[in-house]
């Protein structure tokens, strides 16, 4: 089993890799790989919003890491998405990397997942809250913890010194290992619910 985590700072070993990495830890003790992408500073453009990929099954722009990524993802078992706070939400080159990914399409569906706010004061809770608005959308399984996914610090070094921040990373690795070896216990044992054809309201008429 494989997990793909996406690290959203432009610090390669900052605040965000040091949650990610206790939770990578975890998952690698229960025999779960886990991949950490750093996507930080890669310099991906936003969403042109011109819905291409709904025919593509890809994002038409194919000249940075958000296709390749997209391949990551629907080839693993779980994600993590893990974003520093910046003006109180997702850095702002991390969320155009997610709205690109998940508008293209990402198999998520049923899937273990982990949001991870990185902080030095305030503004986690609602940047934890976007990171789950992309997972829940992609009817992803939101692997319980004890708090909010959050880690405070102001570098790497001073993250590691919160100990309830780190004690909850630790713990939301083991609960996804576990989490994906009952998925895989259950398959071929317990159909997936039906999936009804999507229907799209809009709220004005002309």
């Amino acid at each position: 089993m494989k997990v793909i985590a996406f690290n959203g700072s432009p610090h390669r070993d900052g605040t965000t890799r040091r949650g990610i990495g206790a939770i990578a830890e975890e998952l690698e003790k229960a025999g779960v790989s886990c991949e950490i992408v750093h996507v930080g500073n890669s310099g991906v453009r936003p969403c042109a919003g011109c819905g291409t990929c709904r025919e593509l099954k890809r994002c038409v722009f194919d000249d940075d890491m958000v296709n390749p990524s997209r391949e990551k993802v629907n080839g693993a078992d779980g994600i993590i998405l893990g974003s520093p706070v910046y003006y109180g939400g997702i850095a702002g080159g991390f969320k155009c990397f997610l709205d690109r990914l998940f508008f293209a399409g990402v198999n998520l569906k049923f899937k273990p997942a982990i949001a991870v706010a990185a902080l030095r004061r305030s503004g986690g809770v609602f940047t934890f809250q976007q990171l789950n608005n992309y997972l829940n959308l992609a009817q992803a399984i939101i692997t319980p913890g004890f708090y909010w996914g959050a880690v405070y610090g102001n570098n790497g070094e001073e993250v590691l010194q919160d100990g309830e921040g780190m004690l909850l990373m630790r713990t939301l690795g083991r609960n996804m290992a576990w989490l994906l070896k009952i998925l895989e216990a259950g398959k071929g044992t317990i159909p997936y619910p039906e999936t009804e054809k999507r229907i799209m309201t809009n709220f004005i008429r002309s």
